[in-house]
């Protein structure tokens, strides 16, 4: 007695199924976490919360995130729902919805950059201001905040050591050393 299927249509069914499950498996795009990386980007740029994203060939996005949030880095930064840009290796360039606290004022980020080859620096450019900071904080994806996190202390003191001018004690040393 041969042990052939009962209905070979069904047979065909089947791995029609299991083919088209593997190629939509296979053929999904990836996440904005995943796609980062493949640009020379660490994927800790963006918080947990990204809910769609965009690319076009010429490299233009848009990522859209569940609620605007807030992450706290060396600095603050401050993410609004919608992010757009232009992704290029090692960069992003025209950048909106990023912002970073510095002292009490919030200054938009417009661009993004890693050393390439590849370093520990990833930079940030803040109008004519260009931060150099350890990209190991943002390797990993952290968490969306609501607020602001209160450092109004740490900002005061910020401030307070720009405007401090040295006490004339300090003055005085100083002309005799020299």
């Amino acid at each position: 007695m041969s042990s052939q299927p009962q209905n070979p249509h069904l047979l065909l069914q089947i791995l029609i199924i299991i083919s088209l499950t593997t190629h939509s498996i296979s053929s999904s795009p990836p996440t904005v976490y995943e796609l980062l990386p493949k640009f020379g980007l660490p994927s800790g740029l963006l918080p947990d919360n990204v809910k769609s994203y965009t690319l076009s060939n010429d490299g233009a996005f848009v990522v859209e995130l569940t609620k605007t949030c807030y992450i706290d880095f060396d600095y603050t930064v401050y993410y609004d729902k919608k992010i757009t840009g232009t992704l290029k290796y090692g960069s992003i360039s025209n950048l909106d919805g990023i912002q970073v606290k510095r002292f009490f004022l919030w200054l938009g980020v417009d661009e993004i950059k890693v050393d390439l080859p590849p370093s520990d620096n990833i930079y940030f450019q803040v109008g004519l201001i260009n931060k150099k900071l350890d990209v190991g904080q943002f390797e990993s994806v952290h968490a969306c905040g609501d607020k602001v996190n209160e450092r109004v202390g740490s900002d005061f003191q910020s401030w307070k050591r720009v405007l401090e001018l040295p006490t004339p004690v300090e003055e005085i040393e100083m002309l005799i050393t020299e």
